[in-house]
């Protein structure tokens, strides 16, 4: 059998060969090379209409199968040659002339390969007896019909001379002489191209020969020796920044089909080295498995918003308006993100890691971000949970916000962690991984503290220290920064943008530099240090005359 892009296509043939009748095979052949002529390899086609067009038979399975146009044309022709060999046709009996690939070649002028592009092209063959020998034959008539609808490309073909020594070696003279200035291949080859008329795979081709037959004369020794795996990754990297191929292909000396060759074999390696944990489940295996578990999010009544409690900080204070889950929200975002995983792997797994092809790569990028979204969206949606029983563990001498944040690693790691299918809820589950966590966490951390206890540490203890207070901080975080902006409304527009921008006082935003401001306002550095020291002073002076405390004013 020949090698098939679809495996469906394949399916298709085996059954066909095994169970049609020889009668019925002949009458899809015939089918099959009609369908061929009129696929557009630009356009995607379904499963089923391209079987119901083959075979005369619309099947039940695969309804939601999308074929490229370009797949289809290469598996119907291997379905043609495979079909027609297990019917057995004889040259000599075929209701037309049948033509071997040499009679094609030499009749059109252009090369056996050439021929054998055209069959990737829609160039329909079967397999014909020819004597005692199977080999491949083309149609008196498909030759004809391909050859009207490729015309151009029949043409070039044809017109296409070999090359001869003399051409030869005018091309190893100009590349040598081209190559001692510095040339890659590529530019090379695309300059001698220009020169002689010639295609600049035609030249590439031939210095590479030339190359290897000849290694001690090469004209490009080290051309032929592949990229380091920190090359390939920096042309990897350089292609995301968005950097132009023709500069990455000139630094590498390589040609822009090898450096897009290059990412996508990086990019493949990157997906396949990725590790994808996700709880398997039989529902993931039903035919109606993306109608059923792809579907909207369930309809459940929920409690209005909860008010939170004056003078929490920004940051717990958001947590509040996140509604909370029900038990039917939890078995559909966890089904949903490990049956997106579960995809994902099984859509890499035809991933081929040295013919990788865009269109799989990017269905398995887009999967796992879509779990990605629903794994962040369960995050956000338990935060309150942690905060809750960080409350009930923190001593008096903890820090509440790190205690936050290490329950929430344990919160990331119970959500890649839960079974769905048991049937548990998840905050039950979550909330003994964080306890469990703070109990092993908490006395790690004072067994800690005693192996570097001093003498005077009860005398720190017993001491008073505002800057244990988180909420306290919050506050007069907030005190001083409304006292800045009263201040800052004192002073002229632009005075208060070089504030803004040197301190990064705008929510959102960091401090810049004097050349980064000096550059928004298209001023030196040194115009922008006096207009803010001359800024500072008024500020000091306002402070001052309203008696405010603001530190660095």
């Amino acid at each position: 059998m020949a090698r098939y892009n679809n495996p469906a296509l394949k399916q298709l043939t085996d059954q066909q060969v095994r169970y049609a009748p020889r009668d019925a095979r002949l009458v899809q052949i015939e089918r099959a090379e009609k369908v061929v002529a009129r696929l557009d390899p630009d356009t995607t086609y379904t499963y089923q209409d391209l079987c119901e067009w083959v075979t005369d038979y619309r099947p039940e399975s695969y309804p939601d199968l999308k074929i490229e146009g370009a797949d289809a044309v290469h598996d119907l022709r291997c379905f043609v040659e495979d079909l027609s060999d297990s019917v057995d046709l004889v040259a000599e009996k075929a209701p037309e002339r049948v033509l071997t690939v040499d009679e094609v070649s030499e009749r059109y002028n252009v090369s056996t390969k050439t021929v054998d592009r055209w069959r990737d092209r829609g160039l329909c063959s079967r397999k014909f007896r020819f004597g005692k020998r199977k080999r491949v034959g083309f149609l008196e008539s498909s030759v004809t019909r391909f050859v009207a609808e490729h015309a151009d490309e029949v043409r070039r073909g044809s017109t296409f001379s070999q090359l001869g020594d003399d051409e030869r070696g005018e091309i190893v003279r100009r590349a040598r002489r081209l190559a001692r200035y510095g040339g890659c291949p590529s530019e090379v080859s695309r300059r001698i191209a220009r020169k002689l008329g010639r295609s600049p795979e035609t030249i590439r081709y031939t210095l590479k020969n030339f190359d290897k037959e000849n290694p001690e004369i090469a004209v490009f020794p080290g051309a032929s020796q592949p990229l380091s795996d920190e090359q390939r990754s920096e042309v990897f990297h350089a292609v995301r920044r968005g950097v132009p191929v023709d500069r990455i292909a000139e630094k590498f000396c390589r040609t822009k089909a090898s450096v897009y060759r290059i990412v996508s074999e990086v990019r493949a390696k990157r997906l396949l080295d990725q590790p994808i944990e996700f709880m398997d489940s039989e529902e993931f295996h039903q035919k109606d498995a993306d109608k059923v578990i792809l579907g909207p999010p369930p309809e459940v009544e929920r409690k209005g918003t909860v008010k939170p409690p004056p003078g929490l900080p920004p940051y717990l204070a958001s947590l509040y308006s996140i509604p909370l889950l029900t038990r039917e929200d939890e078995q559909y975002y966890f089904r949903k993100m490990n049956y997106l995983k579960f995809k994902a792997d099984r859509q890499r797994r035809k991933i081929d890691p040295q013919k990788p092809r865009t269109k799989d790569m990017n269905e398995v990028e887009r999967l796992l971000e879509g779990a990605l979204e629903i794994k962040n969206f369960l995050i956000r949606s338990n935060l309150r949970l942690v905060v809750s029983i960080a409350k009930r563990h923190i001593k008096p001498s903890g820090n509440f916000f790190e205690m936050v944040s290490d329950g929430n690693m344990s919160l990331i790691r119970a959500i890649e962690k839960f079974d769905y299918t048991k049937g548990n809820k998840f905050s039950t589950y979550s909330s003994w991984a964080i306890m469990k966590n703070y109990a092993r966490s908490i006395p790690q951390e004072h067994k800690q503290l005693d192996r570097f206890r001093t003498g005077h540490d009860e005398l720190f203890g017993a001491s008073h220290d505002e800057r244990g207070n988180q909420y306290r901080e919050e506050m007069n975080n907030r005190g001083q920064n409304e006292a800045i902006q009263v201040i800052l409304g004192h002073l002229d527009e632009r005075e208060q943008d070089i504030i803004r921008y040197r301190f990064g006082l705008t929510e959102g935003s960091e401090p810049e530099t004097l050349e980064q401001v000096g550059n928004r306002f298209g001023v030196t550095k040194e115009r922008i240090r006096q207009l803010e020291h001359r800024a500072l002073a008024k500020m000091r002076k306002i402070a001052q005359e309203e008696s405010l405390d603001i530190p660095g004013i």
